[in-house]
């Protein structure tokens, strides 16, 4: 196939295809019977005129026959070629027989479990991070897999490596508010767009992948401190707001009881006296100590 853009021949995409092999167990017994014509007419040679030909004849049946033996286990496939033509993939398990001139190659089809290692990316906000994922994948079409890459396992290593930086370039790490999806925050979405890309990239080697996740996700060594400090201090802000809005409502409702059943009449500057006292009771780290106060507030 050559490219129209004029850029030269272009990649022909193989395909899997289900080869003509036949059941080992007939063969066997067909090898069997030509080694115990063997054992006979090696047995005429001084008697019989026919039993030198004979020798012959059994001797090329049992070694043709012997060489097309190959064994499959259960998610195993066998690549079948003939001087360098693709013929088709054998899945079928047990004792299998082709003509001695095909060229078998194995390859498992079992899911294959890879955890890559860490590499440093910068997050949507630039931020160095380190990460590491845990890929389950496995071969779907023996022939892409063997025909379409030089090296299908390597390939799968490459390209774990480059889906990661790109979805660890897609969002940030964290976001304190909430407000974005994050790294940190979403891995269940995050991991699902991350096995979506590996199977976009992986589909070229016929390999798809089962299962993927994050085994590693932390920010770089050199701005991991100053990241934990700020964490701290949005932390510490974020209380503190959640701390005021909560003291605020309940001086509103303490007020408006008070007003409510005429516990007290309350002018301006008494009302601004007992939100003051009230915030610093509410609001205060430590725990208050009360004063009784036997004069007036204005004493």
């Amino acid at each position: 196939m050559v490219d129209t853009h004029g850029a030269g021949p272009a990649l022909r995409q193989s395909s899997e295809t289900p080869a003509r092999t036949a059941s080992g167990y007939g063969m066997l017994v067909l090898m069997l019977v030509a080694l115990v014509v063997l054992v006979f007419s090696a047995t005429q040679l001084k008697v019989q005129p026919w039993a030198p030909w004979v020798l012959i004849a059994s001797v090329l049946v049992f070694t043709f026959v012997s060489i097309g033996f190959y064994l499959l286990q259960p998610n195993q496939a066998v690549v079948i070629t003939l001087f360098g033509d693709y013929k088709g993939t054998d899945r079928t398990t047990g004792l299998r027989w082709t003509w001695p001139w095909m060229t078998k190659k194995k390859l498992s089809v079992r899911a294959n479990n890879i955890i890559s290692e860490r590499i440093k990316v910068n997050d949507l906000r630039g931020n160095p991070i380190e990460m590491a994922a845990q890929v389950v994948w496995r071969v779907t079409d023996s022939a892409q897999a063997l025909f379409d890459v030089d090296d299908y396992k390597s390939f799968v290593v490459v390209q774990i490596e480059a889906a990661v930086r790109t979805i660890g370039s897609r969002y940030p790490y964290d976001d304190f508010e909430h407000q974005e999806v994050t790294l940190r925050g979403n891995h269940d979405q995050v991991g699902g767009e991350l096995r979506t890309e590996l199977i976009a990239r992986l589909r070229v080697a016929g390999i798809t992948v089962d299962e993927c996740g994050f085994t590693h996700l932390a920010y770089a060594q050199e701005i991991a401190g100053a990241m934990l400090r700020r964490q701290q201090a949005q932390a510490v802000v974020a209380a503190r707001q959640t701390l005021v809005e909560g003291a605020v409502g309940m001086v509103e409702m303490a007020l408006d009881q008070l007003s409510a059943k005429n516990v007290v009449e309350l002018d301006d500057e008494r009302r601004a006296a007992m939100v003051s006292n009230l915030m610093v009771v509410l609001c205060g780290e430590r725990d208050t100590q009360p004063i009784v106060n036997a004069g007036s507030l204005y004493q």
